[in-house]
């Protein structure tokens, strides 16, 4: 884990003000729009294009919330939330979609929000600052 200086605190501090944050979705462009904006709150921000880049992470990181696509490439993201809900009950799950379209049963069970494609960036920090409150 890289120390260093967040938005003038110390590494440490901006662990504690600001969880770690994971944004998990295959398209490169739009995990860079999410994790520069989520910086730029004050976020430390991880990415992954796969659910075997999440499990990585998780396993040595500590992450407290997770932006998770529904559809993660080939992955089920539904079926990698059930996974890491049990793995990592503590842990955060927001899903992102374009489609929620019989999501709202499933995702609600699973997941502690629901993000819509498109959104808004304040939408986005609204949601975050919500699931990374202590």
């Amino acid at each position: 884990m890289r120390s260093g200086i967040i938005r003038g605190y110390s590494a440490r501090i901006a662990q504690i003000a600001h969880p770690v944050v994971a944004v998990a979705d295959d398209d490169a462009a739009f995990r860079m729009l999410l994790r520069i904006n989520l910086e730029l709150d004050g976020y430390r921000v991880l990415e992954a294009a796969s659910a075997e880049e999440i499990r990585q992470m998780l396993a040595g990181d500590d992450v407290g919330l997770i932006l998770l696509d529904v559809r993660l490439g080939d992955d089920n993201g539904i079926e990698l939330a059930g996974e890491l809900r049990k793995a990592h009950p503590e842990l955060k799950i927001a899903f992102l979609t374009g489609s929620a379209f019989g999501l709202a049963n499933e995702a609600g069970d699973i997941s502690d929000a629901v993000i819509q494609k498109p959104f808004d960036l304040e939408e986005l920090s609204q949601t975050v600052a919500r699931l990374t409150r202590p």
